[in-house]
C-alpha cells in the first residue's frame, strides 16, 4: 500500500493522529457494558469517512481486507491503543489478498524455539535504582537469559519489549521516520532460526565484518558476536526506539564479545550513503526483512550497496515466502545485477521441527509453512 503523492504520505501522519484523537475524546466509561472499545470495522468505518477513500471488507473467516489508497499504517499486534481496539488475533490477521498487509505483519506468538532461554526479573524490579543508566522506561520491558547450546558459550542477555503494550510515541516515532514498528512487537521466529543457523556455521563469520539488517533486539547479531569470533558486528535497525534496545544488549552482553567491536546502527534502508559504510561488509544477515513489498527496493539497494566488492561477500536471509512477497524480493535482487540461490532444507533440527508443526504439534497452533517456515536466500554479487 504505498502512497501515490506527497500529500497522501502528509495525510497518513494527520489520518493516525486524527483517529488516536478521536479515540480519546470519545473513549466511554470502562463501566459501559457492550461498548469497551471501538472495532477494528468502526476503525475503517472512521478512516473511509475521513479520507474518502472506498474501505472494503471481506469476512472470509472474519478476516479484513483493506482496499485503498491509504498510506501505511504500520502498526502490528496489540490489543490497545488510546482506547482503540486493534487486531491481534490470528483470525483477524490472515488476510490473504494482494493486499493483505495484515496477515504480512501479523504478530508471532510462537516459535522454532531453538535456543533454550528463560525469563529473568522484569527490568521494573531488576534495574530499580538504574533508571539514569537506562534512558528507556524499564516498567515496560521484561530480561530474557538464552543459553547458547555450544561448549563454553556464555549467557546472553536479552532486554526487550513486553508484549501488548504501546504508547503514543510509538506512533510518532512511526510517523516522524516513515518506518514500521515491527521490531518492538516480539522476537520473531525467523529471528530464532537465523541466530540457530550462524551458531551452526560459524565459520563463515570468522575474522569477518558483518551486519545484520532489521535487528529488532539483535538476538542474531548478538549471538554472532559472542560465538563465531568475527572482526566486527554492526546491528541496526531503522526504528530509533528498537537501537536503543540494541545498545542496552550490546552494553549488557559486552563482556561475552572477546575481541569482537560491536556497534548498534541506525540505518534506514536505501540511505546507506549517509553512513559513510559502502563496500564494508563481508557477510550481510537479516531474517523476515522481506514482508513490506514496498520497501524491497531500498533492501536490494542497501545489500548492494553494502556488501564488499573486493574478494568473497555474501548476503544470508532468512525469509518465509508469505504468499508472493518473497517472490518478488528475489525478482528485484536479479534486476539489480545481484545472484540468488534458495534452499528449503538447510538444517535437519530446523526441517524437523518444521515437519512436526505441518503434522499438529499443538506447541504451534495454526502453523503455516507459507507464513512461518523461512526459506534460506544466499545472494551475492
Amino acid at each position: 500500500m504505498e502512497a501515490n503523492s506527497a500529500k497522501s504520505t502528509t495525510s497518513a501522519s494527520s489520518l493516525r493522529w486524527k483517529i488516536l484523537r478521536r479515540s480519546l475524546i470519545r473513549r466511554p466509561s470502562s463501566n459501559s457494558a457492550g461498548h469497551r472499545f471501538k472495532s477494528w470495522k468502526q476503525l475503517l468505518a472512521e478512516m473511509q469517512g475521513s479520507t474518502g477513500n472506498n474501505l472494503s471488507t471481506s469476512h472470509g473467516r472474519g478476516k479484513v481486507s483493506v482496499h485503498s489508497t491509504l498510506p501505511r499504517l504500520r502498526f502490528v499486534g496489540f490489543h490497545w491503543i488510546c482506547g482503540c481496539c486493534v487486531p491481534e488475533d490470528k483470525s483477524e490477521m490472515e488476510d490473504k489478498s494482494e493486499m493483505g498487509i495484515q496477515r504480512i505483519s501479523r504478530k508471532a506468538t510462537h516459535g522454532f524455539n531453538l535456543i533454550p532461554f528463560h525469563l529473568m526479573k522484569d527490568r521494573a524490579e531488576e534495574n530499580a535504582n538504574s533508571s539514569k543508566e537506562n534512558p528507556m522506561d524499564s516498567s515496560r520491558d521484561a530480561t530474557l537469559c538464552y543459553t547458547l547450546p555450544v561448549p563454553n558459550a556464555p549467557q546472553l542477555i536479552l532486554h526487550q519489549r513486553v508484549d501488548d503494550m504501546a504508547h503514543l510515541n510509538d506512533f510518532e516515532v512511526c510517523n516522524r521516520y516513515d518506518i514500521d514498528n515491527t521490531g518492538l512487537v516480539c522476537q520473531w521466529p525467523s529471528e530464532d532460526v537465523l541466530a540457530h543457523y550462524c551458531l551452526s556455521h560459524a565459520s563463515i563469520f570468522r575474522q569477518k565484518r558483518v551486519l545484520e539488517l532489521g535487528s529488532g533486539y539483535g538476538l542474531a547479531g548478538l549471538i554472532v558476536a559472542m560465538a563465531t569470533e568475527a572482526r566486527e558486528v554492526f546491528i541496526s535497525d531503522g526504528n530509533p526506539q528498537v537501537v536503543d534496545y540494541i545498545q542496552c544488549n550490546v552494553n549488557a552482553n559486552s563482556g561475552s564479545f572477546g575481541g569482537t567491536e560491536v556497534k548498534p546502527l541506525m540505518l534506514h534502508w536505501g540511505r546507506e550513503k549517509d553512513y559513510d559504510i559502502s563496500n564494508t561488509f563481508d557477510v550481510i544477515i537479516a531474517s523476515d526483512c522481506t514482508f513490506f513489498k514496498e520497501f524491497h527496493g531500498a533492501l536490494v539497494q542497501t545489500i548492494k550497496s553494502l556488501l564488499k566488492e573486493e574478494g568473497p561477500s555474501e548476503a544470508i536471509l532468512l525469509s518465509p515466502k508469505r504468499g508472493d512477497s518473497l517472490d518478488k524480493f528475489l525478482i528485484q535482487v536479479r534486476d539489480s545485477g545481484l545472484h540468488f540461490r534458495t534452499d528449503e532444507i538447510y538444517d535437519e533440527e530446523v526441517w524437523r521441527r518444521h515437519q512436526g508443526f505441518v503434522e499438529g504439534d499443538d506447541s504451534w497452533p495454526n502453523y503455516e509453512k507459507d507464513h512461518c517456515y523461512p526459506l534460506l536466500v544466499r545472494i551475492t554479487r
